[in-house]
């Protein structure tokens, strides 16, 4: 909601802008052509004397004057700047500027931070800076994954340049575990591959590749390998067919995700940065951060030994990664001692309290 009044705001002052721009620009126009107008009666006129200039420029006056009066350009650009003036605030007023006053010490394993450091840097390919990363923070063990991402690294921008061997090599190499996830990345390469043939080899080659290559796929793929074989009737036109989807750029960058997220799977990683996820979640949660340290301001030292925050962290669906049941009573986090425990009403409570609640209706108390 607070995005969304930003954004209304920012709109309305682009809006007032462009509007602005614009008139101002139409005034400019016509400024200028008054003034060729004259220039042009006044070189026209020869020896003109020197009354019919100031007649000539008198008239300018007049026309400008008529054109764009002060009071009109100033009322224009008052509008632009009360807008601009009202923006900063709101700003101000949605972001706060210092968001250090939610940092709260924490034990963490500085280890296992750098290894998520390094590794990020090596997925997002900036080797050379994993590698300095590496070696100052002195994790030798984190620079095992750059390899694996260095070759994840090669098969995607040769994909980007539509070339699948290194691809292709990848999943031939890769056949089995891919089998075992239930994968069919070979076979959508091995398909854009026969598409490949078929634009530039013709019909002959492409029919060679696919009984060489897509005939093992037959027994669990027969329907996308008789979606590939009827591209043959379409060999000089695919471009004009129902088929076309398999020219377009769109498809070779989903090919590309959907390899990476493979890719990331057989090397034990995630698809996304669990830097980058950790940081988009803690954004998301800094605001409810900071309105409670304004509740508990003058209350610092009780914040730095907070074990557990008091508030609960409403994160989007994307960053929860595990069912982790909170009580809403003792709001403690269940575990293999204390499981949760369903109420015949429906209610969800841990089974501490659940016991808790039954001793007090067996004596009485409630």
């Amino acid at each position: 909601m607070e995005l969304n009044s930003i954004k209304d705001a920012f709109d309305h002052v682009t809006k007032k802008h462009k509007l602005s721009s614009a008139k101002s620009q139409e005034i400019i126009e016509q400024i200028g052509q008054e003034i060729e107008h004259a220039l042009s009666q006044i070189e026209s006129g020869g020896s003109t004397s020197s009354t019919d200039h100031k007649l000539i420029l008198s008239e300018l006056r007049a026309k400008l004057k008529e054109i764009a009066p002060p009071s009109q350009l100033e009322g224009t650009q008052k509008e632009l700047n009360v807008v601009l003036s009202k923006y900063p605030k709101l700003l101000e007023k949605y972001f706060n500027p210092d968001i250090s006053k939610a940092y709260c010490n924490v034990d963490f394993d500085s280890h296992i931070v750098n290894q998520i450091i390094a590794c990020h840097f090596y997925r997002c390919c900036q080797f050379d800076v994993g590698d300095c990363f590496v070696d100052e923070s002195k994790e030798p063990e984190a620079a095992t994954n750059k390899s694996p991402f260095l070759e994840m690294n090669q098969i995607l921008v040769a994909i980007k340049s539509q070339n699948l061997k290194p691809a292709l090599s990848w999943a031939s190499n890769n056949h089995e575990r891919l089998k075992q996830n239930g994968s069919d990345i070979e076979l959508k390469l091995h398909g854009l591959q026969f598409v490949e043939i078929l634009q530039k080899r013709g019909r002959y080659e492409a029919l060679k590749y696919a009984r060489t290559f897509l005939t093992p796929f037959a027994s669990n793929h027969m329907a996308e390998i008789q979606k590939l074989m009827v591209c043959l009737l379409w060999a000089e036109r695919l471009d004009s067919s129902p088929y076309a989807e398999l020219l377009s750029s769109s498809y070779w960058d989903k090919l590309a995700e959907e390899l990476t997220r493979q890719f990331c799977n057989l090397i034990g990683q995630a698809y996304d940065s669990p830097l980058s996820v950790t940081i988009a979640a803690g954004v998301q949660g800094l605001p409810t951060l900071l309105k409670l340290m304004n509740v508990m301001t003058g209350k610092e030292q009780e914040w730095q030994s907070m074990q557990q925050l008091p508030v609960a962290m409403d994160l989007d669906r994307e960053f929860q990664f595990h069912s982790i049941f909170v009580c809403p009573v003792s709001w403690d986090q269940a575990n293999e001692e204390n499981p949760p425990m369903l109420l015949s009403c429906g209610t969800c409570i841990m089974q501490a309290i659940y016991h808790q609640v039954v001793q007090k209706q067996q004596h009485g108390a409630i």
